[in-house]
């Protein structure tokens, strides 16, 4: 059983045919099913049913799939790293970040950065908390920064933010006159949701709980864009990270602060004995200084319509 074998087998199981894989991999269908006959053979076990002509995958199959798919996520890693050097030695980050904090803010700390006079290329991925963490854990980018809603055993990491979140609204909406909100405003008002497996929003249906208020959701979306979005234009109230609601200062926004402190947190990945470049260090450095630079003009923005005392933010204290 060689490696030929098991890429061969992926194949098959990815095109679900062998005259698709054989096109694939620049082979003849005979060779193709003389692979398949060789690997069930080393390992003892039959993959495929043959029903009519064609390779039906047995409960082995799939199981071994799962394995294989694990070693070439790795594999690619490698060859992805070697190009990255070869072409660009290690003046080159990559970069996974979930989406309320790459879609702009990062493209705001890497414009403060400077990446033209330091001669930095950066492959900046927007990508799910989840994605996120496989990108790290198969080495595919330097560094990640996922939602607290993914676990983190088996890599290093650092908290980057824990800051209560906004409501957000447009300004002709009813509860625009508030300084903040309170829980019961939010009774039998169009609500703007993230989506059910978000950290922030089980805390935020945990908080609400002793209120006895459920929201009466109107739109779910994973993106806290989205919900700013469509709160700009009247379609409801929602609960935001604070660093996405900066992205609409000035633009016909209404953000208020909330009256139960309900964190969004967001959490900095690394591999485990893979020392960070300096680069790469200085470039984190360089994204604290923009998330606290953000988070000032985001409390002098709801200053001005005098906020209450739910207003408070602040970065996670780091080493």
């Amino acid at each position: 059983m060689g490696v030929r074998e098991i890429e061969v087998f992926r194949v098959v199981m990815t095109t679900g045919s062998t005259s698709k894989a054989a096109h694939m991999l620049g082979v003849s269908q005979p060779a193709v099913s003389q692979a398949i006959r060789k690997l069930e053979t080393g390992a003892g076990l039959q993959l495929f049913q043959r029903i009519r002509g064609r390779l039906v995958p047995t409960q082995e199959a799939h199981a071994l799939m799962i394995e294989v798919d694990q070693f070439f996520v790795g594999f690619e890693a490698i060859e992805h790293r070697l190009k990255s050097l070869s072409q660009y030695g290690t003046g080159r980050l990559s970069i996974a970040v979930h989406p309320a904090l790459g879609n702009a803010f990062m493209p705001r700390a890497l414009a403060a950065h400077d990446l033209e006079s330091r001669d930095i290329r950066v492959s900046l991925r927007i990508l799910s908390s989840r994605e996120v963490h496989q990108q790290v854990s198969t080495g595919q980018c330097d560094f990640g920064l996922m939602a607290d809603e993914m676990p983190v055993h088996g890599l290093e990491h650092s908290a980057f933010m824990d800051t209560p979140g906004v409501m957000v609204m447009a300004p002709s909406h009813a509860l625009a006159n508030k300084d903040r909100i309170e829980p019961l405003d939010l009774e039998n008002v169009d609500f703007l949701a993230l989506n059910p497996e978000d950290s922030s929003r089980r805390r935020l249906e945990a908080a609400l709980l002793g209120s006895c208020v459920k929201p009466k959701i109107r739109v779910e979306t994973p993106y806290a864009h989205t919900i700013c979005e469509m709160a700009t234009h009247g379609m409801g109230i929602g609960f935001v990270n604070p660093i996405a609601a900066v992205d609409y200062l000035g633009r016909g926004l209404a953000i208020r602060p909330f009256a139960l402190d309900v964190p969004f947190s967001s959490i900095l990945l690394f591999r485990p004995n893979n020392p960070l470049s300096d680069t790469a260090r200085q470039l984190i450095r360089r994204m604290r200084i923009q998330l606290e630079k953000d988070l000032r003009r985001l409390q002098r923005a709801i200053s001005a319509v005098d906020a209450g005392p739910g207003a408070r933010f602040s970065t996670p204290e780091h080493h």
